[in-house]
Parts: structure tokens; sequence; C-alpha cells
């Protein structure tokens, strides 16, 4: 398991075989504030307080995923956005979503409030 730390100094890499087991989802899981499993995939809600703090956190977002080239799928509405993350080559969740939720939440508790 990775500290927090150690996933924001990680990059996301290219990923083939299996997804990672539900024991280490979970082990990991717990480094991370307010993420959860839905499916195959990790999960968070961000909540903001008006329309623009959604769309610049959103903007600040894709900065990074196109950098790390791992991409989410977002659900985006007024005061908040929804950030899916999980892995298609492995069908299923691997390090990299990890890499990219911590990511997220850093990008998030540096500049965008709470509504």
């Amino acid at each position: 398991m990775k500290t927090v730390e150690q996933l924001l100094a990680s990059h996301c890499r290219e990923v083939k075989g299996d997804a990672m087991k539900a024991g280490d989802v979970a082990a990991q899981l717990k480094v991370l504030d307010q993420w959860t499993v839905d499916g195959v995939a990790l999960k968070k809600v961000y909540r903001f307080k008006n329309y623009y703090e959604t769309l610049a956190f959103v903007n600040a977002l894709a900065y990074m995923v196109h950098r790390e080239d791992h991409h989410p799928d977002l659900y985006v509405g007024y005061n908040h956005c929804e950030v899916r993350y999980s892995t298609h080559s492995v069908n299923g969740i691997s390090e990299n979503d990890f890499i990219s939720a911590a990511k997220a939440d850093a990008i998030y508790s540096h500049g965008y409030s709470v509504a």
C-alpha cells in the first residue's frame, strides 16, 4: 500500500493483466478521503459553490489527466462533479486509478472551496 505522498509522486503507466484484488483495493482506499468503490471503479463527488468553480476544477483536472494519460468519467452538474476512475485495460481498478484519485484530491484542496 502506498501513502498519499507516494501516490502523488507516482505517474500512471501502461497496465496489462489483472485488476487489483478486492483486498488490495480496500487497503489502498484507506489512504484516500471519501473515495468509494462503485462496481469496477473508484468514485468521488466533489462539491462547489457554483458552476464557475465546478468548471474551473474540471479544467484543472483535465490538464492533469492529459499529462498522466489516464482519463476518468466525469458527471458535471451546477455545483458538483462526480469523478470515476477505472482502468479499461484490466477491466477494473489499478494503481493508476489511485494515483489519479490522489492527484484529483490535491487539485481540489489547492483552490476550491466546498459549498
